[in-house]
């Protein structure tokens, strides 16, 4: 279990009551020496990183954090990035805001249809900001990302898909225009009587099985 921006202990003491092994990432010096000082290394194993930057085990591992508010979406950024890691799943608490905007099926964001080829998101708590202490300015919620057993995108063409998703997204223009060096226009409308959306939508509209489609299509004819 890695808790990720440990701080003080309160979740690790937690997750050691609970009987899981521990791995703590703290990337601030004195509160990692703090944690070093509380927990005996059996039950608990100290990394001194910041989780935006550091290298996410191969093995299988979950996560569950508070995770820094301020911080959160380039921890998760790092955490998600590449789907041949060993992550199975991850429960953590961000900001309502930021859960609401990656969970939601529509508008889409990049980030979430990435993250969505290879694990199913969804907000399972909202926590009051009274819950907390000292209390942040905003509520919170735990957002949890769990494996797919069927992934729907092969792990091995993650980089591909990325471009392809970051190229329509960042067109901020209807499919027609921003795959247009993809997909000749008779395709795109075949493709969206297929799989069921308007050729004249944007990136933002379509789903991740919609997305994980095209791309299959597109990457099927390269290879022909």
């Amino acid at each position: 279990m890695v808790d990720v921006g440990a701080g003080r202990g309160v979740l690790t003491r937690a997750l050691v009551e609970a009987g899981a092994e521990v791995l703590a990432l703290e990337a601030d010096p004195r509160l990692a020496a703090e944690l070093r000082r509380r927990f005996a290394p059996r039950q608990v194993t100290v990394v001194e990183a910041d989780a935006r930057r550091w290298a996410w085990p191969p093995e299988p591992f979950m996560v569950v954090a508070n995770l820094p508010f301020a911080g959160s979406g380039e921890i998760l950024s790092s955490l998600l990035r590449d789907p041949r890691g060993g992550l199975s799943s991850a429960d953590v608490i961000v900001q309502w805001e930021l859960a609401a905007k990656q969970a939601t099926v529509w508008p889409a964001t990049m980030r979430a249809t990435y993250w969505r080829a290879w694990f199913d998101i969804a907000i399972v708590a909202r926590l009051a900001r009274s819950a907390f202490s000292p209390p942040p300015s905003v509520d919170a919620a735990v957002l949890r990302f769990a494996r797919r057993a069927r992934p729907l995108v092969p792990r091995e063409q993650h980089e591909h898909y990325r471009r392809l998703l970051a190229d329509a997204f960042g067109a901020k223009a209807p499919l027609q225009r921003a795959l247009r060096k993809r997909l000749t226009p008779r395709e795109l409308r075949r493709l969206a009587s297929l799989l069921g959306f308007d050729p004249r939508s944007h990136a933002r509209d379509l789903d991740p099985r919609q997305w994980a489609a095209v791309f299959s299509h597109i990457h099927a004819r390269r290879r022909a």
